[in-house]
């Protein structure tokens, strides 16, 4: 009877390690791998005009190897690309909103048993740290608590510059990048721009020449082999195959979607970390993956090369992103909205609402106006009109033409410089009070770049709204079933509630992945 309880008990035990890994396995956040996409039209200048145009010979190349056949694999193609590719381990400041993030998910390790708090200590340990499963044993303000994270990254250089994703060293503290060879290198920030999660780093190593590689010119066809090399989990050196599934994929996570999806397996930890094409060129950043498991199911998502090549040149030369603004509240053109318009087919964006004193009023652009070239190019809709305006310098002037009373003309307006999130939502918003019934549950909005709801851009982390799931880049569409395209809106929608006598306001939530869900909120008093 003793043997068989013994035996028993041996076999729970390791059911419970068993199932505590792939807890710990899922729970991870994706350190590397979120979202965000591009903007902004200045060439390529100074150095990196140079690694991008002029040395690509110095970069590595795979140009003489012949196509991958069944017996020699991907091996010739590997071996010639992954010195240039790193892993990257990132310290958290103290007390960060990532650190709170990665709390979330946890518990507290001196609640399990001896067993479990070992294994655990030591799995974290291994992969990076325990409030990368948050589970800290430390309260969120100590001196000790930090965050840990790994990520990917590639050398752009052979003087120490390093691509990767804004969110794999946002609050970074210290930040150190490991080479293929094993040895460790202390690594600055030079810049870094969330919309499109792209960073550079760079590194400081005198007596040392880094393999590099370089973006590719072309753009890559859908059906075409690509291989990813990155850092997953913490494994570093790792090499996954596939091929280009879609090109221009939008996925909700941010105003310049504009994806290439791969099904190349990329997991939690190659973030930042290259595609490559058969020719050893970067075709795309690795940022982001579809899964409902939180592990790799074929669905990945890559910044495309051209996109990152021209934030990188601003990060490098101005330390940030500038980008070009209109000033306009713009809506889809539907089936019924064209007809209305006199339109063939459904194209081009409506304008909803003229920012005052903006780009667009002195440039003559009124609500009502359907927008349906930029510069000669065709408008498809209000996202793609967000991109094309995106990509101008500011100060240039942009030929746009336009749909009015059913007339089309051109009109030359000059191009301003984006304000901030917080700037637009002022502008767009009805005063104060509107801003302040945000506040209250937590959010902070702006209306949605293509014309439909709010944009979430940011969640009080001690929220209701964060605890029930909203995060930024979601979208309120409705808000106690009215729909809401502005602030003022909102603000109404709130003021209705509240009249009523209601304890709750239920909201008709976009996520950041495409879906749509009810959400309800407690109102303050």
């Amino acid at each position: 009877m003793t043997d068989n309880r013994k035996t028993g008990a041996e076999k729970c035990k390791r059911r419970m390690l068993a199932g505590a890994l792939a807890v710990a396995m899922l729970a991870a956040p994706l350190g590397g791998t979120l979202l965000m996409q591009p903007a902004q039209a200045e060439k390529p200048s100074g150095l990196l005009k140079t690694l991008f145009d002029n040395n690509k010979e110095q970069a590595v190349s795979a140009d003489s190897i012949k196509a991958p056949t069944l017996q020699s694999g991907f091996a010739d193609l590997a071996e010639k690309v992954m010195p240039a590719v790193v892993s990257i381990e990132v310290e958290v400041k103290a007390g960060s909103e990532r650190g709170r993030m990665f709390r979330r998910f946890g518990g507290d390790l001196d609640k399990l048993p001896p067993e479990l708090r070992r294994f655990f200590r030591d799995f974290m340990e291994r992969f990076g740290g325990q409030e990368r499963f948050g589970m800290p044993d430390t309260p969120p303000n100590h001196p000790r608590f930090r965050g840990r994270a790994v990520g990917s990254g590639f050398f752009i250089s052979a003087d120490g510059y390093v691509v990767t994703n804004h969110h794999v060293v946002a609050n970074a503290e210290k930040i150190w990048i490991k080479t293929n060879d094993g040895k460790r290198y202390r690594a600055r920030l030079l810049g870094s721009d969330k919309k499109t999660d792209l960073a550079l780093l760079k590194v400081d190593a005198k007596d040392r020449k880094f393999q590099f590689v370089a973006f590719a010119d072309e753009e890559p066809r859908v059906g075409e082999w690509v291989i990813s090399v990155g850092n997953p989990f913490g494994f570093g050196g790792t090499v996954t195959a596939g091929i280009v599934s879609a090109k221009g994929r939008y996925i909700g996570a941010g105003n310049y979607d504009n994806f290439l999806q791969i099904d190349a397996a990329i997991n939690r930890g190659n973030s930042g970390g290259p595609t490559f094409n058969m020719k050893g060129r970067v075709v795309g950043v690795n940022t982001a993956i579809f899964s409902p498991t939180g592990g790799s199911v074929g669905i990945g998502f890559a910044i495309p090369a051209d996109m990152a090549k021209r934030i990188i040149t601003q990060l490098k030369e101005k330390g940030q992103v500038v980008r070009g603004w209109l000033g306009v509240q713009i809506q889809r053109v539907d089936e019924e909205m064209a007809e209305g318009l006199g339109l063939e087919e459904p194209y081009g964006a409506l304008i909803a609402r003229v920012t005052a004193d903006s780009p667009a009023e002195k440039g003559g652009l009124k609500t009502g106006d359907a927008i349906l070239e930029v510069n000669g190019k065709r408008v498809k809709d209000p996202r793609h009109l967000a991109l094309m305006v995106a990509d101008i310098a500011p100060g240039e002037t942009a030929r746009i033409t336009i749909l009015r009373d059913g007339k089309r003309q051109t009109l030359n307006v000059k191009i301003g410089r984006m304000p901030s999130d917080e700037q637009i939502a002022r502008t767009f918003g009805a005063g104060p009070r509107a801003a302040e019934a945000a506040s209250m549950l937590g959010l902070m909005l702006k209306p949605a770049d293509d014309g439909e709801g709010l944009a979430i851009t940011r969640v009080d982390p001690d929220s209701k709204a964060a605890e029930k799931g909203l995060r930024p880049g979601d979208a309120i569409l409705e808000v106690a079933g009215r729909k809401v395209n502005t602030l003022a809106d909102f603000n109404r929608a709130i003021a209705d509630a509240r009249r009523k006598g209601r304890k709750a306001v239920l909201l008709l939530v976009r996520s950041a992945g495409g879906d749509q869900r009810f959400i309800a909120l407690p109102l303050k008093k």
